[in-house]
């Protein structure tokens, strides 16, 4: 596998002047993989993106819009971030699928796995709108209808802090309101997969006593909104962005080992309701959860171990990172640290590249695939 990485200049948005130089046309091809990361006003004006896309008529196109890009140990925005990468033994294939609404999450996911499925389907990379969407749901579709062993990653679209419009690239034009995956086919390929948070709870264990998909309504039979506000303090105003620093844990019972954490995408005042971006199932346990810098970063170092030790990672390998924008917003100026503590754990020699998201889908080690707010998650490539 050859992995090429490339940086638009800041603020390149139209001629080719914006590139310090075009990924090369001989890596074109049907098993070349093009990732593609920027930011939400390319669906204004897709001109830099048009470019690459020209430039390689023949690969398989992926990307999505973000809240930072990331490429090894920096984060940027107002640009574009590109890898290109060209698989020797693995077969891709791409399926992508309009999502007109969020109750049609699950129905998109189902349909997305019955293109991909077969017998020597290894792994599925997922994007996919950020806002609009139950990604919970999505997920659930996805991988019911795939063999068990199949690894399932990937992450939603980001719109910095505006959770106004995000953008996937279904038939290589970013477009709103879609799904987009591609499968890796072959045994050749051996993927690594890890996923942390480092968030700690505090404040009462509380009961969701109503609630409707992603929608949470009370807690406690209080108004769900009502109650957030008064944790939050003066950083209420903010919201929905603020809220992006207390999450929200989620388990079944009290002790369950099985924990989901869900970030707040929207609000509604007259409702005082919020929408997070996966299930709040109704019946379930809810803490409110903080952090420090130093624990979000040591959580980014224990999902770089789980995925060396999933993909039995020795040589240097491709890793794609996906991050929660809440992180970003903790971590502040600290940010590039998580980055770099990734890079310091995987293998030398290795390139990094992926997005702040507003969720992260991951295999959780026990074969489940599920949706996770707040998290480092990693995907790591290499062909034996």
């Amino acid at each position: 596998m050859r992995a090429e990485l490339y940086r638009s200049a800041s603020g390149a948005r139209t001629a080719t002047s914006g590139w310090d130089i075009l990924p090369d046309s001989a890596l074109d091809g049907p098993s070349t993989l093009v990732l593609v990361f920027g930011d939400s006003a390319l669906l204004d004006n897709p001109s830099a993106l048009d470019e690459i896309i020209a430039g390689l008529p023949n690969s398989v196109i992926l990307g999505c819009s973000t809240a930072g890009q990331i490429l090894d140990e920096s984060i940027s925005d107002d640009c574009l971030t590109v890898l290109v990468a060209c698989f020797e033994k693995t077969r891709l294939a791409k399926a992508s699928a309009e999502l007109p609404n969020a109750d049609q999450s699950y129905e998109v996911g189902a349909g997305l796995a019955a293109t991909l499925q077969a017998d020597d389907l290894t792994a599925v990379l997922v994007l996919c709108c950020g806002v609009g969407i139950n990604g919970s749901e999505l997920v659930r579709g996805l991988s019911g209808g795939l063999n068990e062993s199949v690894i399932v990653t990937g992450g939603l679209a980001g719109d910095g802090t505006s959770f106004d419009r995000t953008w996937v690239i279904p038939d290589r034009t970013p477009r709103e309101s879609f799904v987009t995956a591609v499968g890796f086919y072959g045994d050749r390929l051996q993927i690594g997969y890890g996923s942390s948070g480092g968030w700690v709870i505090f404040g009462p264990e509380r009961l969701v006593t109503r609630s409707q998909g992603s929608v949470l309504y009370e807690l406690d039979g209080e108004p769900a909104l009502a109650l957030y506000k008064k944790y939050l303090g003066d950083m209420a105003g903010g919201l929905p962005a603020t809220g992006m620093r207390f999450p929200l844990a989620l388990s079944e019972y009290s002790g369950s080992n099985r924990e989901l954490v869900r970030t707040v995408l929207t609000v509604d005042e007259q409702q005082q309701s919020m929408t997070f971006a996966g299930e709040i199932p109704q019946g379930w346990l809810a803490k409110l959860m903080r952090a420090s810098s130093y624990e979000l970063i040591d959580g980014a170092e224990e999902a770089a171990r789980l995925a060396i030790e999933r993909g039995q990672s020795v040589d240097a390998v491709l890793s794609l990172a996906i991050s929660c924008v809440g992180r970003r917003m903790v971590l502040g100026e600290n940010t590039e640290e998580e980055l770099e503590a990734t890079l310091e754990i995987l293998p030398p020699g290795t390139r990094q590249v992926g997005f702040y998201s507003y969720g992260e889908i991951s295999s959780n080690g026990s074969g489940a695939c599920d949706l996770h707010n707040q998290t480092m998650t990693l995907t790591t490539f290499y062909e034996r």
